[in-house]
């Protein structure tokens, strides 16, 4: 007769958790087959759910398939568009993967169920059995604010967890590790659980240059779009791939790896009472060279809550503790500010480096939305970045990856990979109407689209909608645009330069008063792409699309809601926003 083992108090487990795993343990070899069978214990069906803006939780759950699968479960990766609450009824093991975007909102697949989740008539769910993991950036104030509403709504819906919710902060893997080691001891076999969490399979397909291995890629060319008298630097950038074997769509971002302003790292050495030779620690690998470490390795130009609080607790100085033991004040001092400003404001001293860097995030590669076809230029990458620049608090302030990108010299290398955002993807028929909605830098991967579809010859309509301040000036990739025009492959063109007359004009106007046509286009079969800021713009087209439908389809409110959550539901409303 087979004995099950059992899971100790002194275990690193919940009380919950530990009754769990003697339950599982205890039916798994009740039911163990008798020495020299072959049979072995049914494996654990687990539901993976993630919510995804950019790929990056989706990647994540295709990696935890494969790990749970080695640890005799049975994995099913739904994306959370395709759930309701009721279907969370069925499901027993939940291990739910989303990120956060704009101010604290789910990402757009996550939308729908996290309202029904929300809703007051929501299902009880007391015989789920979940975990959450929370993609984020903590310099953002609603740090992952949408894993938090899951996590603690499936709780009040009486779902279980069987594993703490985990948040990663920019890179995901080590926090992702941690999660994964602790549900795998919960839902997998506890004989090798921890041990197998974090072995990785290979991959055939693996690409070369990733993340953890970028491409030391060439700088063709960066060019300012903008003319004389703007107040605004949008570079185009050209990076050649030539050698490194990356591939990409048109929808896909490229990951840039910035490096910090060296004004900037030898104000910050001189303050903090260094010298730039001095050793410090980075967050891989051994000790360099202190300038080295901030300009390649740590991000210093945000500042954070426990930076100050770091400087806080080696400065004497009574103003600064005070705002350090306020929540309020310490918000508003380091709103605007970088990491130098405590280190002068206050005359903070370090006395070792190890102190300085303590406390500091490492600097973590940028997204950027890809603005070419690889089939009009092979071997190539397009960017179009807004060059971040302006003055707060007595000091001009840099975007860190935006000015590294505008300013660098052609003969010094970019670091770069591919990530795929399966999410936002141009549509593959050809005759079908695209509307691509993209004041700013959000014209970047309609360029792409565009190119993409002259090159594959499609027949169907497109409509450009592309906004900025001042036609004179800002008017990004004119020539190429003012081509496609001519050409016949832009079938309808509508700007909207907000500062060029007395009232202030944006796309989200143009689509109501172009309602009947954007409408028909609709009903014709056609797509909406949305690129742009999150917090606003993203909003506000979203509130014009819903009022042109009332307008132009006779609908009420409530059919406008339906109508365009069937259009999100197919596919056909498809947004990268940022």
């Amino acid at each position: 007769m087979t004995t099950a083992p059992f899971i100790p108090e002194n275990a690193p487990f919940s009380e919950d958790q530990r009754a769990w795993l003697n339950g599982f343990l205890a039916g798994l070899y009740t039911n163990a087959p008798v020495e020299g069978e072959a049979s072995a214990a049914a494996a654990t069906p687990v539901t993976i759910l993630f919510g995804s803006q950019t790929g990056t939780a989706e990647t994540l759950s295709k990696k935890l398939a494969k790990q749970l699968k080695a640890t005799n479960c049975e994995p099913t990766i739904r994306d959370m568009s395709e759930l309701s609450p009721e279907d969370l009824k069925e499901i027993q093991h939940l291990l739910l993967i989303t990120s956060t975007y704009g101010e604290g909102e789910p990402p757009d697949n996550a939308q729908a169920l996290h309202a029904a989740l929300m809703a007051e008539g929501a299902p009880q769910l007391k015989d789920l059995k979940y975990s959450v993991f929370g993609l984020g950036d903590s310099s953002y104030a609603d740090f992952c604010q949408c894993s938090k509403e899951f996590d603690q709504r499936l709780e009040a819906l009486g779902a279980q967890r069987v594993a703490p919710m985990l948040e990663a902060d920019g890179d995901p893997d080590d926090a992702f590790a941690e999660w994964l080691s602790g549900v795998q001891a919960v839902l997998g076999e506890a004989s090798n659980a921890v041990d197998s969490a974090v072995v990785e399979e290979p991959e055939t397909d693996e690409p070369q240059y990733t993340k953890k291995n970028p491409f030391a890629a060439k700088l063709l060319k960066t060019e300012n779009l903008n003319k004389l008298g703007s107040s605004k630097a949008t570079h185009h950038i050209e990076i050649s791939l030539e050698g490194s074997g990356i591939e990409y769509e048109v929808g896909d971002a490229l990951g840039v790896f910035p490096e910090n302003n060296v004004k900037l790292v030898d104000e910050i050495i001189e303050a903090a009472g260094f010298t730039p030779d001095e050793l410090a620690p980075v967050p891989q690998g051994p000790d360099q060279q202190l300038f080295e470490a901030l300009r390649f390795h740590y991000d210093v130009s945000v500042l954070t809550i426990p930076f100050l609080m770091a400087c806080a607790r080696l400065s004497q100085h009574a103003e600064l503790k005070a705002i350090a033991a306020d929540e309020a004040k310490s918000k508003a001092y380091i709103a605007g500010r970088g990491l130098v400003d405590p280190i002068v404001d206050f005359e903070v001293k370090f006395p070792t480096t190890e102190y300085l860097v303590a406390p500091l995030k490492a600097l973590n590669a940028r997204l950027y939305s890809i603005s070419s076809s690889p089939r009009a230029h092979p071997g190539e990458v397009h960017l179009t970045v807004g060059k971040v620049s302006y003055d707060s608090h007595g000091r001009k302030r840099l975007g860190v990856c935006s000015s590294y990108l505008s300013d660098h010299k052609c003969d010094r290398p970019v670091k770069v990979y591919m990530h795929s955002n399966k999410a936002f993807r141009l549509t593959e028929d050809n005759d079908a109407p695209a509307i691509m909605i993209g004041p700013g830098t959000g014209i970047a991967p309609f360029r792409a689209f565009l190119e993409e579809r002259e090159v594959r010859g499609a027949q169907g309509k497109n409509w450009l909608l592309f906004g900025d301040q001042h036609q004179a000036t800002d008017f990004l990739y004119e020539d190429q645009i003012t081509a496609w025009m001519k050409s016949g492959l832009l079938t309808r063109f509508d700007t909207a330069f907000s500062r060029d007359q007395a009232e202030k004009v944006y796309v989200q106007n143009r689509i109501v008063e172009h309602a009947e046509e954007f409408y028909a286009w609709l009903e014709e079969g056609g797509y909406i792409y949305i690129c742009g800021d999150a917090s606003r713009m993203a909003k506000d087209v979203d509130a014009a699309i819903h009022q042109a439908v009332e307008l132009a389809g006779g609908k009420s409110e409530a059919e406008a809601k339906a109508y365009v959550e069937a259009l999100k539901k197919s596919k056909r409303y498809l947004r990268d926003v940022y």
